[in-house]
């Protein structure tokens, strides 16, 4: 006798794009049910820019005024060399043909979570399960099995379709077989959190700034109540040396040099991938986010990228409930965000890492020149943001069929 399904979807993670998949679905009239192996949303330092295109999307979901009550809406977004101020500021309002939020949001990703979350519990047709690990998965014709753990031992849940958004560590991309091609970046990154007010002390500083020093480069992106600082590694010092407290307040003391230390409220380091599988779906189990893709952080558009999966799946799935071949439009699925993922936000990020890396003054010089003549252009200005702001690879994506 075939057993019944416990849920139509089964969403593997429960981050932002796991969360949001599940409420689309939801939304939808789809029963789904969340696997996350954490015992809670995580809380710690992590994304935090929210792009025009990805406020429009979530604004469908009422979540992207939850991001600007609870973020900073940033108009402008800069690259400048430091310490003589010299910069490019790029406005965000020119897009204001082309989206309803033409700025950006600084807002931890974890408030996404939580509101996505709490829009889910007054769903009747989804589940979220914290502390659930996804250990296998087997498909069949008709639908996904998958063995879990939890602190209530192994069991078994049935699904006709498996969606994975569970990471970077994916492991439903591992239990596909599905490789992770691409590479990790040689340095790591160090992620601090200060309350320290740098908009008071440089001059001209918006909220989202990627900028040049002596030797070296470091970004300020701005949250409520504090500015997060992206810390790059020197080449001549092990890492281990880089991340003691000593050296971050040292670093902190370059950016602006005061006679107390700085308080340091979280810190992180991490490494920066460029990795991207060769297909999104295999059979009935489909990847989205880190799962499908990572790259590094510089220009803010991983967990966007991720977002912007999780809406074109879930367009996809209802086509599928209104009759469409499951397989065609999963393919479909894959032809519209792999290359996006591939040639604009890989790409876009890998040329910005590469861009603020660079050491040599003459060629900063160069580069900021040219930031600065695009920057005076409105039409290259657009062109521009509608690339950095992702605008364009959705555009890129949606003229796929």
């Amino acid at each position: 006798m075939a057993r019944t399904f416990d849920a139509e979807v089964a969403v593997v993670g429960g981050g932002p794009v796991g969360l949001v998949t599940a409420l689309l679905l939801a939304r939808d009239g789809v029963s789904v049910v969340v696997l996350e192996r954490g015992a809670e949303i995580e809380t710690d330092l992590r994304a935090s820019t929210f792009h025009p295109p990805t406020l429009d999307m979530l604004d469908s979901l009422g979540l992207a005024g939850v991001l600007i009550d609870k973020g900073l809406i940033c108009p402008q977004w800069q690259v400048r060399l430091h310490p003589d101020g010299d910069r490019v500021v790029f406005d965000l309002g020119v897009l204001a043909g082309a989206t309803r939020h033409p700025y950006r949001v600084q807002c931890e990703q974890w408030k996404l979570s939580q509101a996505a979350y709490a829009a889910l519990a007054s769903e009747p047709n989804a589940k979220v399960m914290f502390g659930t690990e996804v250990q296998e998965l087997a498909q069949d014709d008709e639908g996904v099995t998958l063995r879990t753990s939890g602190a209530q031992g192994s069991s078994e849940l049935r699904a006709r379709l498996v969606i994975g958004a569970d990471g970077a560590r994916s492991a439903v991309r591992r239990a596909l077989g599905l490789a992770f091609d691409g590479q990790t970046y040689p340095e790591t990154t160090l992620l601090v959190t200060t309350t320290f007010p740098f908009e008071r002390h440089i001059e001209g500083l918006t909220n989202i700034a990627y900028c040049w020093k002596a030797n070296g480069n470091f970004s300020l992106l701005r949250v409520p109540g504090r500015w997060r600082v992206s810390i790059y590694p020197r080449e001549d010092m092990p890492i281990e040396d880089q991340l003691t407290e000593a050296a971050i307040e040292a670093d902190l003391q370059t950016i602006v040099p005061r006679p107390e230390a700085y308080e340091v409220l979280e810190k992180r380091p991490y490494r920066v991938h460029k990795r991207i599988v060769p297909h999104y779906f295999q059979g009935r189990v489909v990847l989205a986010g880190d799962a499908a893709h990572v790259n590094s952080p510089s220009g803010g558009m991983g967990l966007n990228g991720g977002l912007h999966d999780a809406f074109e799946l879930a367009a996809a799935l209802r086509d599928v409930r209104n009759g469409a071949d499951l397989q065609s439009r999963l393919d479909l699925y894959e032809r519209r965000r792999r290359p996006v993922a591939l040639e604009q936000i890989l790409a876009q990020a890998d040329a910005n890492r590469a861009r603020m890396r660079e050491k040599d003054p003459a060629k900063r010089r160069e580069t900021l020149s040219g930031l600065q003549a695009i920057a005076a252009d409105r039409t290259r200005l657009e062109a521009h943001l509608l690339r950095t702001s992702m605008i364009a690879g959705l555009r890129q994506a949606a003229a796929v069929h």
